[in-house]
């Protein structure tokens, strides 16, 4: 960002974006392909609302307009936008083509990849997105152990197995949704009285292993004692954490493996691919005559080659340490500032480094929508791009968190003075954002 850029402040140039946005309504329902890339989640009025280019951690909108970006396309960015070793191979292998007849050679090497980097992956199968291969999870688990319910916690997606079990179920048959039970992450006896509910007809457990609070009391490991106990299957539903958290993902981080893993955002640097990966004898499953699970795309050689590019530089350089090193000083440094400005009671930055969300709460510990709006607002304003939740990359460097803390400064300051002047909401000046996609569908954390 250049230092006409980085000093520039107030209302940043958006016609572009408003003319977009307007046309955009017309013809997408919401605005957008992508829900929590809507505009619902951004001060709408102040928020570019398309994003053109991206290099390293910054991006540009329609109209120009630079930003440090800290959402990273909402985790998929892992290396930063266009990391050259990415590009490269997507290059050559546009060149020899992207989808063929029959299988590529790049099927099998991406797959013995991951056998080799990922603790539970003895056999894999490819996809495009994370609804993919959670579904596919729930489907495979069913027809592994004969049973029907699937115990659920967190964010899987929008597929009817997921969302029939939140309040988003309209579409959804209640014969389909009885099928799902949930319970509370750190809340072992919630998944017990599930089992209790439904002996021997639970199928699978799955869950996020990691949200932005960290497991209590070996959660993870009780989890994975339980559905041992029971005859259920484990998946970890890795598409945020995998590869991020560690070369293998959470489930190397914390030392539990699961029976399935599902893998999707870390794992290509943004290009469109997903993973099953899981014991031999459970994936053997799809060989079977009356289990089917089959994509056209599955195999797209590009995403593949994107694929084992970007592991090869997650296995071969500080990636995970590096981004630790980025989202620790980020996220420590804001709650520093919180407290300097007297309103660590209002706000403050959690989880870990390498995945974290800024959260403002008002005087009763409701979520302050309002804050929030104007802490982005004045972020915006000076070329800092986030919607709550931080996901750094190998690609941010020192001075871009420098920065970042400079702008957080600044916006908290005006936050401190417009709460004590109460007029956080006068100060906006456009629409606070909304719900997000995950409030709406119950992870909070």
């Amino acid at each position: 960002m250049d230092d006409q850029q980085r000093v520039s402040t107030g209302e940043r140039p958006l016609e572009r974006s408003r003319e977009l946005l307007h046309r955009a309504t017309d013809v997408i329902p919401g605005g957008s392909q992508t829900q929590s890339k809507g505009p619902s989640n951004w001060v709408r009025g102040v928020a570019p609302t398309h994003v053109e280019r991206g290099e390293g951690s910054h991006v540009w909108d329609v109209d120009g307009n630079e930003y440090v970006d800290y959402t990273m396309a909402l985790g998929p960015a892992i290396l930063g936008y266009d990391y050259p070793a990415v590009t490269d191979a997507v290059e050559a292998q546009l060149h020899d083509g992207t989808t063929f007849s029959m299988p590529h050679p790049l099927q099998v090497e991406v797959a013995e990849l991951f056998t080799d980097v990922v603790p539970c992956a003895e056999m894999v199968r490819f996809a495009k997105n994370g609804n993919d291969v959670t579904t596919l999870a729930a489907k495979l688990a069913r027809a592994y152990t004969g049973r029907d319910v699937v115990a659920t916690q967190g964010y899987h997606g929008w597929p009817d197995v997921w969302t029939g079990a939140t309040e988003m179920d309209r579409g959804v048959p209640a014969s389909t949704a009885d099928l799902t039970a949930t319970f509370e992450y750190n809340d072992v006896e919630s998944l017990e009285r599930i089992f209790e509910a439904h002996p021997d007809d639970v199928a699978a457990v799955v869950t996020t292993p990691v949200n932005l609070h960290p497991p209590e009391d070996d959660f993870l490991q009780r989890v994975r004692e339980l559905t041992r106990e029971h005859g259920a299957l484990l998946v970890f539903d890795e598409v945020l954490t995998g590869f991020r958290f560690a070369l293998g993902g959470a489930q190397e981080f914390f030392d539990v493996t699961p029976d399935l893993g599902c893998f999707a955002k870390g794992m290509a640097n943004g290009f469109p691919i997903s993973a099953l990966a899981g014991r031999e004898d459970v994936m053997r499953t799809l060989e079977d005559d009356d289990v089917f699970f089959s994509t056209t795309y599955a195999g797209e050689a590009m995403s593949l080659a994107a694929t084992k590019a970007c592991i090869d530089v997650i296995r071969e350089e500080d990636v995970t340490d590096r981004i630790a090193v980025r989202g620790r000083t980020l996220r420590d440094g804001y709650n520093d500032l919180a407290v300097e400005y007297g309103l660590a009671d209002r706000t403050s930055a959690t989880g870990y480094p390498w995945r974290f969300a800024v959260r403002f709460h008002d005087e009763d510990g409701d979520v302050d929508t309002a804050a929030k709006s104007l802490f982005m607002q004045e972020c915006m304003d000076r070329g800092v791009l986030f919607s709550g939740t931080h996901l750094p990359s190998y690609s941010h460097t020192t001075d871009d968190v420098a920065y970042t803390l400079d702008v957080y400064e600044t916006a908290l300051a005006e936050l401190a003075d417009a709460v004590e002047d109460d007029e956080v909401t006068d100060r906006l000046r456009g629409d606070p954002v909304g719900a997000t996609l995950r409030q709406r569908t119950g992870e909070r954390d």
